[in-house]
């Protein structure tokens, strides 16, 4: 009997990629075996994204990508895109099922027959039944683990699906993490990052209801603990949710490493009203300095949106001048598209598609900028950095603690290993030069 072969495409956040990674696992379970998605396979899942148009549009474009390695081959569509908008996913040609929110994790209960449908069936629940919490972790490279510890969102962001695309905060039980990141340690792997929708937010939900029993803090602290993990890195936080106690344990932590990504999305507080942001410009600021005293050469990104509805020339150059004076590394700029049965769709004040594309390239050069100077900033510091997995053209590139990354001519011997390096210059590709401080740290 020949085994049947699976393939993934994962569009979007860490967040996705941790899922599709317990989704292929669930596959393996079932006797599958995984190949790569330009290889010939009997099925193809894609895990789709909603927070941009873009992600959207490609969603076709790697359909039609499958259909040229396997005509035949049964295509299943899962992820956000596929909870808010399954039947125009089942429309598309090709597409044989749709899994929302809930059914995603039960994939291989739908595959009872695996021939191509005229039309793509769907199998989506209503998002307030996405109440139950399903843990995940992806261990796709060598080097590190994204661990899912929270999904779904209590916020009501004027501009976000996402509430509606995975439904309301709930967390994993502090147990049920502690066990994964133990079992992600044990097969070598260096780095975990902590991984959700709204992780600053974790412990809601983690029996079913409200009732809180840990925090984010209780997770870190417990985490901080978990024998042979190196490093540990937080995503995406929140600042409302970013607590200066949080910091200061990171600032102490023996494997929590000092990076930050914080979501800005606007320096003007009137956008920050209309986007019904849970924070002001100068929260942020207080977060920013807090970082900045107990760990000086830490690394801050942040998300920002340009182009939002109502968004003046003026509340622009008040984000570009605030984000500029800010003691920050890098931007992930996001270009605002207009997204369905969200409030900000409805108003007033729609910024013309070319001014948003010019906002967003000053913006993206402010990011270019800024990652530079902090670059520069650590030329000389004695750092730690984890040697990734690939060869990119005769290098290998690694990250140190605070998210600088390196590169030095490939040597396979360096894969998923720490070492202890000087910064010593910038190359013409912007990637950092360093030479070797010590012995290593770990294999």
């Amino acid at each position: 009997m020949n085994t049947k072969k699976v393939a993934f495409y994962t569009l979007g956040c860490k967040l996705n990629f941790s899922e599709t990674s317990t989704i292929a696992r669930s596959f393996k379970d079932e006797g599958f075996k995984r190949v790569e998605f330009n290889e010939e396979a009997d099925i193809y899942v894609i895990n789709t994204c909603s927070v941009t148009e873009n992600a959207d549009k490609r969603f076709k474009t790697i359909v039609k990508q499958a259909q040229k390695v396997n005509e035949d081959a049964f295509v299943i569509a899962v992820g956000c895109y596929a909870q808010l908008k399954p039947e125009e996913l089942a429309d598309v040609d090709g597409v044989d099922l749709v899994l929302g929110a809930t059914e995603k994790f039960k994939i291989t209960d739908y595959l009872n027959d695996l021939s191509k449908n005229d039309m793509g069936e769907v199998h989506s629940c209503e998002i307030d039944e996405a109440d139950f919490y399903v843990g995940a972790y992806s261990i796709g490279d060598r080097t590190r683990a994204f661990l899912k510890v929270q999904d779904g969102c209590d916020y009501k962001c004027t501009y976000c699906t996402i509430p509606l695309a995975r439904g309301i905060s709930r967390s994993d039980k502090l147990e049920n993490v502690l066990i994964n990141a133990a079992e992600i340690s044990a097969k070598g792997i260096k780095e975990i990052v902590l991984t959700g929708v709204n992780i600053g937010d974790y412990g809601k939900g983690e029996f079913g209801n409200k009732k809180h029993e840990h925090t984010f803090l209780d997770l870190v602290k417990a985490l901080d603990e978990v024998n042979g993990i190196e490093r540990l890195r937080i995503s995406s936080i929140e600042p409302n949710l970013l607590k200066n106690e949080t910091i200061d344990f990171v600032s102490d932590s023996n494997t929590f490493v000092p990076h930050f990504h914080i979501p800005l999305q606007s320096g003007s507080d009137a956008l920050l009203k209309l986007m019904k942001r849970r924070y002001m410009s100068s929260l942020y600021t207080d977060r920013v300095a807090q970082i900045k005293r107990v760990m000086p050469n830490a690394c801050i990104g942040v998300d920002v949106i340009v182009g939002f509805p109502g968004e003046t020339e003026e509340h622009f150059l008040e984000t570009y001048n605030y984000l500029n004076e800010l003691d920050i590394s890098y931007l992930h700029v996001f270009t605002y598209s207009e997204r369905d049965n969200t409030p900000a769709a409805e108003m007033e004040g729609v910024v013309p598609t070319k001014v948003r594309k010019k906002r967003s390239k000053m913006l993206r050069g402010l990011s270019a900028k800024k990652r530079r100077a902090f670059y520069e900033s650590q030329l000389g510091n004695t750092c730690t950095v984890l040697f990734e997995g690939e060869n990119k053209e005769g290098y290998i590139h690694g990250f140190t603690e605070n998210y600088v990354k390196v590169k030095a001519p490939w040597d396979p011997a360096l894969v998923n290993t720490l070492h202890q390096i000087e910064l010593t210059s910038i190359d013409e590709d912007g990637m950092v030069r360093f030479e070797f401080a010590s012995e290593k740290v770990a294999v």
